[in-house]
């Protein structure tokens, strides 16, 4: 079992959140080869239930360290918990942060903390979209990280990867990241597609996938080992059961993929 509670201070830490995307998409993804950077990364995907069923409310949980929790029964321990009385799932190796949100917590630990939103709750043109952004010691948000934008991913990491340079090396960062990619309209990366399916989504993931290698580059650059989060927030329905999108009740949206990977020397 990895000790959360040892990396903190110790590592940067990388929290990557697909908008949208679907297990069966992510899974299907990677045993095609179609996201060879994640295969090599992350190996499999872990099949996990998502703690809310549309963005906002899903990284709200997710920001207060409440990830998508495994599939099989049981309790299970979360790598990073904000201390309150009660909590039933911090374990030995739970790292306990202080502070409202995960974010804070990790500032308080040392952390320089950098948001690149991607969808609209991370647009900060109205004051809803300044909520979650806020919480980041810098946030970073423009049209072209949203999701009408085919290059989004470019741009995305394009940016992290800049900010990533500009931080200090002596100081530990944590890197979060919400693509927009692989949340609707996904169509234009299917040339020819006329509608969001399966097939557009799982190219868009193609699409990030062949932008992550720069960002790992970057991170290993730093010189800091490293522990990144890999996770959707939540999936969505392409008309499964008579069902479209998501902020509702159905397993397709409910049911994420989830992993973890590290680079470096760990304690």
């Amino acid at each position: 079992m990895v000790g959360y509670h040892k990396l903190v201070g110790q590592a940067d830490f990388l929290l990557v959140t697909f908008d949208a995307l679907r297990l069966d998409v992510a899974q299907q993804a990677l045993v095609a080869g179609e996201t060879p950077c994640l295969q090599t990364r992350v190996g499999a995907w872990e099949s996990r239930h998502a703690p809310g069923n549309f963005t906002y409310a899903s990284h709200a949980a997710i920001l207060a360290g409440f990830f998508p929790t495994p599939v099989a029964p049981g309790r299970y321990a979360r790598p990073f918990a904000l201390a309150f009385p009660g909590s039933r799932s911090t374990g030995q190796s739970t790292a306990v942060l202080e502070g409202d949100s995960l974010i804070a917590g990790l500032r308080r630990r040392g952390y320089h903390t950098i948001c690149i939103g991607g969808t609209g709750f991370f647009n900060p043109g109205t004051p809803l979209g300044q909520v979650l952004p806020g919480m980041f010691d810098e946030a970073h948000w423009e049209p072209a990280f949203g999701v009408t934008e085919p290059r989004s991913c470019q741009a995305q990491i394009e940016r992290a990867c800049a900010r990533l340079e500009a931080a200090s090396p002596t100081q530990p960062v944590l890197l979060f990241i919400n693509f927009s990619a692989t949340h609707p309209p996904t169509r234009f990366y299917r040339p020819g597609a006329q509608a969001e399916s399966v097939d557009t989504q799982r190219a868009a993931l193609a699409a990030v996938d062949r932008e992550l290698p720069r960002l790992f580059e970057t991170l290993e650059r730093r010189g800091r080992a490293g522990w990144g989060f890999l996770m959707s927030d939540h999936g969505t329905c392409f008309g499964d059961e008579g069902y479209f999108g998501h902020r509702l009740a159905h397993r397709a949206v409910w049911d994420v993929p989830y992993a973890e990977c590290q680079w470096g020397d760990l304690p």
